[in-house]
């Protein structure tokens, strides 16, 4: 195995991958929660959270969180998505111990001051209005809406201003106390690091964290057909549009990945070739997926003049059509092909990639493959198969 993991006595996990001609480490504590996980009366927590635990401990104020990590040179940050949350760092090896230290003290003891609460819920609001300013996330955000009606992920993950304004300090420690704890959290670290030193540090900063792993409610997302429009005072239409794609671990993603690689990945992609470089109807055109534990996404952005919406939209529909009727050719399946094996290799070359892979997929339930055998895996796509997705 390319890499060692370890469950500690409370539930913790920790799972590592040595690249021994590095000196720096990447380390990510990785939180069974993410917005999926809210009701309508806390949306926006996780990623609430996140922000607050970065302003500090009982011990450590935010200051101090900030200065021990500046003090090292190390970067830090986190990251909230659906369905999970993330708090990570990379700094030298020989400050390990210090970068997991500051991370174990604001994961496990956050003090959630009412007036640092009340400063970072105007922060969180400023980034909804950031992101709301910004076409290309509104139609996506859209997108995602309307696909998802009903379903668990169709809320935002920055939640709405109300539910921002309207959140507690009870509600926000009540949702930390549920969510968070031993059994709930992956450590992942890659890079210049040794596997049972590591365990030995994470026991003595988190051995004693209890915690029992979390629940969550899955179900497949109903296919539904709507049309979201937001309209702003822009020179470009911002058009997403797409449908339901398929879950995580479903054993046709490889094959799915060569079909969307076909269909809007790359400068030889039919989309791009078709859309941009034969009719100048856009600049960006590209088809994008999402997977999650239950179901998944996949669609189609463009952005294009707003007078030359009805003809960008007839070639993707009329591309879309073909691939559905004629499949894809033998020389598109292999540039497909070769270009995920680019890709694959050239993404995992980096420590935090790595860890990022291992976290995810352990923390997922999924299965941690090298990248020998995800190039297996993409060798075996054939076209019945890209056919049968």
């Amino acid at each position: 195995m390319y890499y060692d993991l370890t469950t500690l006595p409370n539930g913790l996990r920790v799972i590592t991958e040595t690249m021994p001609s590095l000196r720096s480490v990447a380390l990510g504590c990785w939180i069974d929660t993410g917005s999926r996980d809210e009701n309508l009366n806390e949306a926006g927590v996780s990623h609430f959270l996140e922000h607050l635990l970065f302003k500090g401990s009982e011990k450590l104020s935010a200051q101090e969180v900030a200065e021990t990590f500046d003090a090292i040179g190390a970067e830090s940050n986190a990251f909230t998505s659906k369905e999970y949350t993330c708090f990570w760092t990379r700094l030298l090896d020989q400050d390990l111990a210090t970068g997991l230290e500051v991370l174990a003290e604001i994961i496990q003891r956050p003090a959630f001051r009412p007036h640092e609460i009340d400063a970072e819920r105007q922060v969180v609001i400023e980034e909804i209005n950031m992101y709301e300013d910004d076409p290309n996330d509104v139609a996506f955000e859209n997108f995602t809406r309307a696909l998802f009606a009903g379903h668990a992920l169709e809320a935002p993950v920055l939640g709405t201003r109300e539910s921002i304004r309207g959140m507690s300090r009870d509600d926000i420690h009540g949702y930390w106390k549920r969510r968070y704890g031993a059994r709930s959290m992956v450590v992942a670290a890659a890079g210049s690091v040794d596997h049972d030193d590591l365990v030995s540090l994470i026991s003595d900063q988190f051995g004693d964290w209890a915690g029992d792993s979390v629940a969550h409610e899955y179900s497949p997302a109903e296919p539904s057909s709507a049309v979201r429009v937001t309209r702003r005072d822009t020179e470009q239409a911002h058009i997403v549009l797409g449908g339901v794609g398929i879950p995580r671990g479903d054993d046709r993603r490889w094959a799915f990945e060569v079909l969307n690689h076909v269909i809007g990945q790359g400068m030889s992609s039919r989309l791009f070739r078709e859309v941009r470089e034969e009719r100048g109807l856009a600049y960006a055109i590209y088809s994008f997926k999402a997977a999650y534990a239950d179901s998944g996404a996949w669609g189609v952005y463009v952005g294009t003049t707003p007078t030359q919406t009805d003809t960008a939209l007839n070639v993707i529909r009329a591309e879309l059509a073909k691939v559905v009727e004629g499949g894809i050719t033998p020389e598109e399946l292999e540039r497909a092909k070769g270009s995920m094996r680019g890709g694959l290799a050239l993404s995992l070359e980096d420590a935090n990639s790595r860890m990022s892979r291992l976290g995810r997929d352990e923390l997922t339930g999924m299965p941690h493959l090298s990248v020998d055998e995800m190039l297996e895996r993409v060798e075996a796509v054939d076209l019945e198969a890209v056919k049968a997705v």
